[in-house]
């Protein structure tokens, strides 16, 4: 080793150790240095969604034409299936419209929740090399999923047009609300699970089930009406109140009463049958703004939570 090496690594050594990135902080106090430590490093953060997205789609023949494939296939299957072997068309008009909706905004849920639990331990080999904002992985996942629900979103407003079912009225604002509450609480519920997930490796797999299950509890193949006569039948009304404790059951209600006009109007089917306008909650624009409340609290803490399990992800993976 030459002397000019030694003396370099001497000059190291004594060098004070320096804490890299934002500090925690308390739960309000901490937020902001955080936030500007992630937009410092936007750019990196650019690239890790440019590279998920080529990475989904690496050597495949049809690459990004698999984000139409997907949802369609999804859509063509629960509309037989569901729709038209089980009947739940028939009470439903513009099901496919119906459908459709729902699972756009759910595979945006899901892909935020999916795709941000395992984003640390995805990115295991960068996190133990260099610091960066922890937090950039799970919004890489954000972005990616923001992406293709754009492309689907894209589909869905072609689908309407076509069938000449464009909403035009103030009901088009519960679009964008929707979307905007479900990416609060896809990214809440993405930041908190993807730290927990370092130190429980089981984590990944509940989330997978907990999903399934959850989907099966939100309006989107079935419609909220059948679950209050259902419900008002057994005078059972308590169901459709827990019902709704699933914050994606009024958001996705949200979204359906935004662009699915034919729920909003008396329709009368091919063979006669008049179907009346779908229930929508009474107070729903008073749950959109608790839910707008809850879902910040919970990503601020989520974000706390986050912060203060970081420090040992490069040890744990």
């Amino acid at each position: 080793m030459s002397i000019e090496s030694q003396a370099r690594i001497s000059r190291i050594a004594t060098l004070p150790f320096e804490k890299a990135g934002a500090p925690a902080g308390g739960l309000i106090s901490g937020v902001a240095p955080a936030v500007r430590d992630i937009w410092g490093h936007r750019a990196l953060l650019d690239l890790l969604i440019r590279r998920e997205l080529k990475a989904r789609y690496k050597d495949s023949a049809l690459g990004f034409v698999w984000s139409f494939i997907r949802p369609l296939t999804m859509l063509a299957i629960y509309y037989f299936a569901v729709g038209q072997v089980l009947g739940a068309a028939r009470s439903v008009p513009q099901f496919a419209i119906y459908v459709f909706a729902g699972l756009t905004l759910w595979g945006l849920y899901n892909e935020i929740i999916a795709g941000g639990t395992t984003s640390i331990l995805a990115n295991a080999g960068l996190i133990k090399k260099v610091y960066v904002p922890r937090e950039l992985f799970p919004l890489a996942s954000l972005g990616s999923a923001l992406f293709n629900f754009v492309v689907q979103f894209v589909v869905l407003l072609a689908a309407v047009l076509v069938l000449g079912q464009f909403p035009l009225s103030w009901d088009l604002l519960y679009v964008p609300a929707a979307v905007v509450l479900t990416v609060i609480y896809g990214l809440a519920f993405g930041l908190f699970l993807s730290a927990v997930n370092v130190y429980l490796r089981d984590v990944q797999y509940l989330v997978e089930v907990a999903l399934l299950i959850l989907f099966w509890a939100s309006p989107i193949v079935y419609s909220f009406g059948m679950v209050v006569d259902r419900a008002t039948a057994r005078g059972q009304e308590w169901i459709v109140t827990l019902y709704q404790l699933n914050p994606m059951t009024d958001i996705i209600l949200a979204f359906q009463k935004g662009i699915w006009r034919a729920g909003s109007e008396t329709t009368t089917t091919a063979d006669g049958t008049v179907i009346p306008p779908q229930p929508f909650p009474a107070d729903l624009d008073f749950r959109l703004l608790v839910l707008a409340v809850v879902g910040l609290a919970l990503l601020l803490v989520a974000q706390r939570v986050f912060a203060r399990l970081q420090g040992n992800f490069a040890q744990e993976i």
